[in-house]
């Protein structure tokens, strides 16, 4: 899959390099990386991205004209001035090459190991983590409200969320120009016992705001694997308070970078990627689930049930159609690991799951109602545009799973235009009344049919107000309501029909045969029925 030069952007962001002109946009596909002396006899370059060493400002022109004659689409540049800067854009807008502004203190060779890190170029084995914990960071940065850095046990940065408008504090902004907590600062988050408490467990620690020292408030939680710690999430409060549920935001957010850490550690190549083609195998009933189990450390006969998310499309929900299974799924990531530790998650086509173990077969908890509902809430508030969730029926064990993703399908296929979350048990009889109606595909009523033949011809209602009578259960004055009509209107209307089309309204056999005919025939044409 293609890399943008957008996606670079986000994943850079501040305090590193802005955009200071891009002729051809953000959208143009971006190959890999290069670095250029000005020394250095001329090479090609084709989609590339440049990085311009040993020039700055003016002397910068001629090597950033080269790079573009060789088919780079972008050149980074360390400015040298105001002026010069104005001579970079002119230089770059001619050569139709977009131009990075890199910070004089950013070293190249950490802005080319971040770069790689989001391309998917076939960069090394442990490239494809570090593109998910970059996702992960920008994903945790959204519904905290905060600036996003996860490092290692060394207090090395290996991903950070991108700073947008709000300024980081002195302690974000060294850690992630040297790709590693300064160590004055360090040594001073160990004297408060910080780092003890995150080693600890998933305990999350609040730092409080210092501003003689450059800090600003933050949260932090430990990335475990059992007893051993693998790294720290820290969260720093941006120009807003965090979210309300920052910190159990983080808390599911760790167990998702646990994962993430452990493969980048055994160099399992490409670890995230097989991982969800795994879990996805399992909804759709290709792998088995002693092999899930296995992989996850997962009891395959522990109870569980899936959730599916559906992200609307159609011209009016335009937003939607830029969130993306990728986006949706890291967000239902870190909530379901938020609600049960071995929750898995995966795409599968346009709809992302979450398998949830642990939870019982019989009743939906409010709890997952709830964190369904939050993903619901934060996703749309996102894409401008609706996300729903299918809760299908709980099964005994992973193998059952499938059957779980089936009636999750069929959720998210029956709901009702205004629901947000519903459960199989909801819509149960709802989805068995489509999919018997489905299958009726013989069914002849010649009265039902003479009936809506008639109203086709002469613009009448009969139908409908015989549908109507039969969904009341033969009560004339609910029906009339239900049609806006008074009862005399309605009752002229059932034996106008009778007239007409012969039906037995009187015969228990056949109203059971005229509701199902009328009701197929109205729900192929929705628009048609007004009930």
């Amino acid at each position: 899959m293609e890399t943008t030069l957008a996606q670079v952007l986000a994943a850079i962001g501040e305090p590193l390099a802005e955009v200071r002109v891009a002729p051809a946009g953000l959208g143009v596909p971006v190959s890999g990386t290069a670095i250029l002396d000005p020394d250095d006899d001329p090479a090609d370059h084709p989609g590339r991205l440049v990085l311009v060493i040993g020039a700055r400002g003016r002397d910068a022109i001629r090597p950033l004209r080269a790079a573009a004659r060789r088919g780079a689409v972008a050149v980074a540049v360390k400015p040298a001035g105001t002026g010069t800067d104005e001579e970079l854009r002119a230089a770059a807008a001619d050569a139709g090459v977009a131009l990075l502004a890199v910070r004089a203190d950013v070293r190249w060779d950490h802005l080319e190991a971040l770069v790689h890190g989001v391309l998917d170029d076939g960069t090394p084995a442990d490239g494809d983590d570090a593109g998910d914990l970059y996702s992960l960071a920008q994903t945790v940065g959204r519904l905290t409200g905060g600036l996003v850095s996860i490092e290692d046990t060394a207090s090395r940065v290996l991903a950070y969320s991108r700073s947008d408008s709000t300024s980081p504090d002195e302690l974000r902004r060294r850690s992630i120009l040297g790709w590693q907590g300064p160590a004055d600062y360090l040594a001073t988050l160990r004297g408060w016992g910080v780092f003890d408490r995150l080693r600890a467990g998933e305990e999350v620690v609040r730092i409080d705001e210092h501003a003689e020292l450059g800090i600003r408030r933050r949260l932090a939680v430990g990335v475990h694997a059992g007893q051993r710690q693998l790294g720290t999430i820290w969260v720093q409060e941006g120009a807003t308070p965090f979210a309300d549920r920052a910190e159990s935001v983080l808390v599911g957010a760790a167990r998702v970078a646990a994962g993430h850490l452990i493969r980048r550690r055994s160099q399992q190549s490409p670890g995230a990627r097989w991982s969800r083609d795994v879990v996805a195998g399992l909804l759709e009933g290709r792998v088995g689930a002693d092999l899930v189990a296995a992989t996850f450390g997962l009891d395959a006969a522990e109870p569980a049930v899936v959730v599916g998310f559906a992200a609307g499309t159609g011209a009016a929900e335009p937003g939607v159609a830029e969130l993306g299974a990728a986006e949706l799924a890291e967000v239902v990531s870190v909530h379901a690991a938020t609600f049960r530790r071995g929750a898995l998650t995966a795409p599968v086509g346009a709809r992302v799951y979450a398998v949830l173990p642990a939870v019982d077969a019989d009743r939906v908890p409010p709890a997952l109602h709830a964190m369904c509902a939050e993903v619901v809430a934060i996703t749309g508030r996102r894409a401008g545009g609706r996300v729903r969730a299918g809760i299908g029926s709980g099964v005994a064990g992973l193998a059952g799973v499938p059957a779980s993703r089936a009636d999750a399908d069929r959720v998210l296929d029956a709901m009702p235009p205004e629901a947000d979350v519903a459960a199989i048990g909801d819509l149960r009889a709802e989805i068995l009344l489509d999919e018997t109606l489905a299958r009726l595909g013989d069914l002849h009523d010649p009265a039902a049919a003479a009936l809506l033949a008639h109203d086709a011809a002469h613009g009448s209602d009969l139908a409908a107000s015989v549908l109507a009578l039969l969904d009341a259960l033969g009560d004339v004055r609910a029906a009339a309501a239900r049609l806006t009509v008074h009862p005399n209107t309605l009752r002229y209307r059932l034996r106008r029909a009778s007239e007409v089309a012969g039906l037995r309204l009187d015969d228990p056999a056949a109203r059971v045969v005229h509701h199902l005919h009328l009701l197929r025939a109205f729900r192929s044409q929705p628009t048609s029925h007004t009930r």
